[in-house]
């Protein structure tokens, strides 16, 4: 069986989200600042994992070929 070219792709895909919303966070974070300690954590937290949610679809493409299972 030949290896896929979707699993390298996928691989700098998820890379290049992961870059994406780091300088999109790291953007706002003299606006993020500005807000009182706890809604900070809240923001992070809640930054910190809105950027897997494109990731599904995008593994089941790695390994499908197809968006959706």
């Amino acid at each position: 069986m030949n290896p896929s070219w979707r699993k390298p792709a996928g691989m700098f895909l998820i890379l290049g989200i992961i870059a994406v919303w780091a300088v999109i966070v790291a953007s706002m974070v003299h606006y993020i600042s500005m807000l009182p300690g706890i809604v900070q954590m809240v923001v992070y937290a809640v930054a910190g994992i809105v950027w897997i949610l494109p990731l599904k679809p995008l593994l089941a493409w790695m390994e499908t070929g197809k968006w959706r299972e």
